[in-house]
């Protein structure tokens, strides 16, 4: 080989027991995870073998397809590979991590473009030492006071904002919250407070907001900027309550890892959630960790434990124990999202019968008005099982509505949930399904 060639590289791949063709599609996938179509193929894996550098995000790409290969952290300095530094990997410092992402991510800033969904990331609550960064956090004292009044205000915007994105959209209102984040929430947990139940609530509201961040950024298809918020969210919430609020933000980083078919971690990371969250929150929090757990086991093929998390998600959403906090209630009605996840896990068991039911029940469980997105996807969701089940002609009917429901809503998921119908669509074209013809030509216009 060359002097210059990248023997790391090369020997990574033999440890991997990887051929290039292999390589080439694991990179495909991750990059397919974070929005960018790749035509990665052996040949150039070869070039990067022989001491080309990739450009933009790849080499992350191939750093994040080894770290699931290997069953550990790898990064790109092992691979030889110029890989570009995350600035909020390791970030010690969660307020200041916030007002760094915030800021950054309003000025569009290029660190902040390559980020990249990672599996270390989805483990990153199982290791972290919250109580030493909580002791650097304390030891603060910031010359501004802040009050009750300034908290509310925080909550009030991400209530109006997350009300918005249910009906338009992660697209919509994206810079006003990221920069509201930036320059006044997370600068505020600096101040000085006049108790430490103020403080931790400021922690709380702060750490709603960049979960919204998150959700918003998950919604367009960032999924590596979508991490991050949600990263730091999971450490404010340290701060504000490190039993149910921090457990809900470990769910919702199993939440996306699922979404994304990546179940690494995410029974470890439920679980961990259950054990601090049990007796700290009300029944309808803790139905929605359960539903998680459920939709993790059935990611994994264990079929009877997802069906005994099922269970105990039904047991706990009966109870009426007391008021459902704001971090977890920003995602709607609990009833509502435990059938969404019911037949999200029923799909992953082949369940498509029970899947159907259970999509019928949560349109009946969500305001159609209040939660446009939601609509949508379910009976696009509804469709498919439809579909699975030979009832085009129903199917059919579910799609029409997802299509018309998708119009002036700024959000990826809605559109790949439209792209994803017409391999069906094309099938039903050709054996003369009534309605196929001219809905795949909305589809297609819709998509354009």
């Amino acid at each position: 080989m060359p002097r210059d060639s990248n023997v790391r590289l090369r020997e990574a791949i033999a440890v991997a027991s990887w051929s290039y063709a292999g390589l080439a599609s694991a990179v495909r996938q991750v990059a397919a995870e974070n929005g960018e179509i790749l035509r990665t193929n052996k040949s150039a894996v070869a070039h990067w073998v022989g001491g080309v550098q990739p450009s933009g995000r790849v080499g992350q790409y191939i750093a994040e397809a080894f770290t699931r290969r290997m069953g550990r952290p790898v990064n790109g300095v092992e691979l030889g590979l110029a890989v570009e530094v995350d600035m909020l990997a390791a970030a010690d410092d969660p307020v200041l991590a916030a007002t760094v992402l915030g800021r950054a991510d309003l000025e569009r800033q290029n660190f902040l473009a390559a980020a990249v969904f990672t599996t270390t990331g989805i483990s990153m609550p199982l290791t972290y030492d919250h109580e030493a960064v909580s002791r650097l956090l304390q030891a603060r004292s910031g010359r501004m006071l802040v009050g009750l009044e300034e908290v509310e205000v925080v909550r009030q915007i991400t209530s109006a904002f997350s009300a918005a994105d249910e009906r338009l959209g992660g697209g919509h209102g994206m810079s006003t919250v990221t920069a509201y984040l930036a320059d006044t929430a997370a600068p505020m947990l600096g101040g000085r407070f006049p108790s430490d139940g103020l403080r931790r609530k400021a922690f709380g509201a702060v750490a709603e907001l960049a979960y919204l961040a998150g959700w918003k950024h998950h919604d367009l298809g960032h999924e590596g900027l979508a991490q991050r918020y949600y990263l730091v969210g999971y450490q404010l919430a340290c701060e504000a309550d490190s039993r149910g609020h921090a457990g809900w933000m470990m769910r919702t980083l199993a939440h996306q890892a699922l979404s994304l078919k990546q179940p690494h971690h995410c029974i470890a990371l439920v679980e961990q959630a259950l054990k601090r969250s049990l007796g700290y929150v009300d029944g309808q929090t803790e139905a929605l960790l359960h539903i998680a757990h459920a939709r993790a086991y059935a990611a994994t093929g264990e079929k009877a434990a997802a069906a005994k998390a099922l269970l105990s998600s039904e047991d706990a959403l009966s109870r009426d124990d007391g008021p459902q906090p704001s971090f977890s209630s920003v995602t709607g009605p609990a009833a509502g999202t435990v059938a969404s996840h019911t037949a999200r896990t029923l799909t992953d068991l082949a369940d498509h019968v029970g899947t159907e039911q259970q999509h019928r029940a949560a349109l009946l469980r969500w305001d159609p008005t209040k939660y446009k997105r939601v609509h949508m996807l379910t009976y696009a969701d509804l469709g498919d099982s439809l579909a699975a089940q030979a009832r085009a002609d129903e199917a059919i009917v579910a799609w029409v509505q997802a299509l018309s429901l998708m119009e002036g809503v700024a959000s990826d998921r809605t559109r790949k949930a439209i792209s994803s119908i017409r391999p069906w669509l094309a099938i039903y074209r050709r054996r003369g399904v009534p309605g196929a013809n001219d809905l795949d030509i909305r589809a297609r216009e819709a998509l354009a």
